[in-house]
């Protein structure tokens, strides 16, 4: 079957024109002016804009957190992922201690088979010994190429510095990618004991014991780790100004240290967990949210390429089952929040129509960097002859209030309740298929593929 996709404003990173786009058999076969409009289907993308589909690197789909599981399976969560414009995610996938990480990426591709959009895995490294360190080249073949590493959690997810190190080596020699979770877990866990010792238990309390001294501590030792190591090193969610300072004097010494942020940490801030009664239990992330003082720094780090991708570290869970299921403390609430749906258009509302980046920008934060950082270019992340038919008709005059009472996610609350948008996809392309058009769901569970990724290509 063959698309013609006509008279759309075509955004890349490299181009902004008017153009047409020919796809056959999943693929982009033709980027041009006036191309024949011989296709079995034929779109009219005028007043439109034509961008790579989204690309979200940093998703926890049927997730074990905390004696709980997140409430979005890979069914549910990818097809929210679509609504909101992202044609392709990669997922992480959780090696159990003791156990080795082939056994971890069997489970998530198990867990994947229902996904409706294609999907990478990361691969998190709870433990690896000396005598293991030949899992990670395994699974390289395998097309794992990223390896996320945790300062924080510790006695659960918490690596030591030397296995750090280790991993860091292992993966420079395999031309993999070490991602780095960073808070200091010790001072942390000690900040937590001593205010839940002081009947300091709300919500609020989250954030105060993982102050940002505790992020920017970790991303300075990680980016030292991967000096040591000769290591590219890539910093998940960076949520603050001195963290963004770190990855920033790391760059300019010529470094190859990237970072992205998320919606949460551009826009929310920790007024939210100081919300009445518990509904600051909604707010509970890891890292937590920051005053929002750090805003401007996290916007004019993404505008400046002091971070590359914009991920949302979607890990949702239901509210009053979930969230409140045992509120003593704010340790008992399950950390993590609801978002996969809503990045693209947050980031081109707040950013691009209030001119805090340019449409170009927008498209490479979203999908073209995070494609080319995790292997997947130019099969993604690009509107180019070869590459993946992924792709989204842009509305940029749609406008809708977020909200729980019609967002596709499978949780009973929005982090951005009431928030009106201008700009939104209109109809959504993967693999060359419609699966989304103004607001008509047309996917289904298990066509999304998994994609075996190649090296990091940017830094």
């Amino acid at each position: 079957m063959s698309m013609l996709i006509k008279n759309g404003r075509v955004i890349t990173t490299e181009l902004d024109e008017v153009m047409d786009i020919l796809v056959e058999g999943g693929t982009i076969t033709a980027v041009g002016r006036a191309l024949p409009g011989n296709a079995d289907t034929i779109l009219d993308a005028s007043n439109h804009l034509v961008i790579p589909g989204g690309i979200d690197v940093h998703t926890h789909l049927d997730a074990p957190v905390g004696g709980t599981v997140s409430s979005d399976d890979f069914e549910t969560g990818t097809r929210a992922a679509a609504y909101g414009g992202t044609t392709c995610i990669i997922d992480f996938a959780t090696q159990s201690r003791g156990h080795s990480l082939s056994e971890a990426l069997d489970l998530w591709l198990e867990k994947a088979s229902r996904a409706t959009i294609d999907f990478g895995l990361h691969m998190i490294v709870v433990d690896m010994p000396e005598s293991r360190l030949g899992e990670i080249d395994q699974l390289v073949d395998r097309g794992i190429t990223s390896f996320k590493l945790f300062m924080a959690y510790p006695g659960t997810l918490m690596t030591d510095d030397a296995t750090i190190l280790r991993v860091m080596e292992r993966c420079q020699s395999v031309e993999a990618l070490a991602c780095v979770h960073a808070e200091n877990g010790s001072v942390v866990d000690y900040l937590v004991r001593r205010a839940l010792s002081m009947g300091q238990t709300a919500p609020v309390y989250h954030a105060l014991t993982r102050p940002p001294a505790t992020e920017a501590e970790a991303t300075h030792r990680a980016i030292r780790l991967a000096e040591l190591a000769h290591a590219p090193v890539y910093i998940v969610h960076v949520t603050c100004r001195e963290a963004v300072d770190e990855i920033r004097g790391a760059r300019d010494r010529g470094l190859p240290v990237a970072g992205e942020t998320c919606p949460q940490y551009l826009l929310l801030s920790i007024s939210d967990l100081e919300r009445p009664g518990l509904e600051g239990a909604k707010y509970i992330l890891t890292p937590p949210l920051r005053d929002a003082s750090n805003h401007d720094s996290l916007w004019g780090a993404l505008a400046q390429n002091q971070l590359q991708v914009v991920s949302t570290d979607h890990c949702p869970f239901f509210y009053a089952k979930q969230k409140l299921a045992d509120v003593t403390d704010f340790t008992r609430i399950p950390n993590g929040g609801p978002g996969i749906e809503h990045r693209v258009e947050l980031l081109y509302h707040f950013g691009v129509n209030e001119g805090r980046i340019t449409v170009r920008r927008w498209v490479d934060l979203v999908s073209t960097t995070p494609a080319r950082m995790f292997g997947l270019y130019p099969r993604k992340g690009a509107i180019q002859v070869g590459s993946d038919a992924d792709l989204v008709l842009w509305n940029p005059e749609k406008q809708h209030t977020i909200s729980a009472s019609t967002h596709h996610m499978n949780v009973d609350y929005s982090l951005y309740e009431g928030t009106t948008v201008t700009g939104g996809a209109g109809t959504v392309i993967a693999g060359g298929t419609i699966v989304v058009r103004e607001g008509t769901w047309y996917g289904n569970a298990g066509r999304g593929r998994f994609i075996k990724r190649s090296s990091s290509g940017v830094f």
